[in-house]
């Protein structure tokens, strides 16, 4: 799919990944638009990517798109 249609799925709470792009250890893109406190409280912050590259042992890191995952057509959801 592209980059497009992926947004729409990120806007709708999905996972998405690039399949053919990516050759480390990404295991999916989110959209973030809330940060939950430790004391529980619930802060609404302006949206942003993370993306899970846990098979680097790194956890989530920030994620912004390149042209080139902008272009690309071989994006997948993640179930």
């Amino acid at each position: 799919m592209t980059f497009e249609e992926a947004l729409a799925l990120l806007k709708a709470g999905k996972k998405v990944v690039r399949t053919q792009g990516w050759s480390g250890a990404e295991n999916y893109v989110k959209l973030y638009d809330s940060i939950v406190l430790e004391s529980g409280e619930k802060l609404e912050v302006t949206p942003y990517f993370l993306i899970n590259v846990s098979g680097e042992g790194e956890g989530f890191s920030m994620w912004a798109p390149t042209p080139c995952d902008v272009l690309a057509d071989d994006w997948s959801l993640v179930e």
